[in-house]
């Protein structure tokens, strides 16, 4: 192998480093979660992710109900709704009534870090819904803490007004909102596409520079 052709080795392996170095700064930051409105059940003393949205959940007769607005990445990390949780505290002024049932409701507004600029969240609260054995979760949950309001995917954007405007936006690190949002309970269900380089270009570079690094290293070993 003569010098030549480990000086050429050399001065491609640095551009395709340069040019993995370039893709990776010039990816925008990498997304914090999505703001919205969790929805949560209450099994026993601890709230579980509910598997299905309000629009189709439908509680029993002395359920507990919880929802939180929080920024979160998925149902993994996602904030769980905060203060006392107790269904007779919660419907012990609300009278059971034949053909009827009660769900308490927890209603978490979230923290001033999670609201949307301008914006100061309520405080949180409960209540105790009396609706019709039917009625689902949304059902029980309009009852007590109108206005809500739905994107046209049906995803919950507010409860009570709160907030007012967006739904499920995906917040990035310090650097405003990209408006990608999701339907159903647990925003993030699309294809993850940010905006950034795919793992795959990235991974496919570095395999590039790997492979230019190995063969510069066998010239220097032949050549020895």
């Amino acid at each position: 192998m003569t010098r030549g052709r480990v000086r050429r080795g050399r001065l491609a392996l640095a551009a395709l480093l340069a040019v993995l170095l370039g893709v990776l700064a010039a990816a925008p930051a990498q997304a914090a979660g999505y703001r919205y409105w969790s929805f949560w059940e209450r099994d026993g003393k601890e709230w579980t992710y509910a598997s299905q949205g309000p629009g189709t959940a439908r509680p029993e007769d002395g359920d507990v109900q919880g929802f939180r607005f929080s920024v979160s990445d998925d149902s993994k990390d996602s904030a769980k709704p905060r203060g006392p949780a107790d269904f007779d505290a919660i419907c012990r002024d609300t009278p059971a009534k034949d053909g009827r049932k009660r769900v308490g409701l927890v209603v978490d507004f979230g923290t001033a870090g999670d609201a949307p600029g301008g914006e100061t969240p309520p405080k949180q609260r409960t209540a105790c819904a009396q609706v019709g054995e039917d009625a689902t979760s949304a059902e029980a949950l309009a009852s007590v803490a109108e206005p809500l309001r739905y994107d046209s995917k049906a995803l919950l954007c507010a409860i009570d007004g709160y907030p007012k405007t967006g739904c499920g936006e995906q917040v990035s690190d310090g650097a405003g909102t990209e408006t990608k949002t999701q339907p159903g309970n647990t925003p993030g269900g699309g294809d993850g596409d940010d905006g950034g380089p795919s793992v795959g270009l990235v991974a496919g570079i570095a395999a590039v520079v790997l492979l230019g690094g190995a063969g510069i290293w066998q010239a220097r070993r032949r050549r020895a």
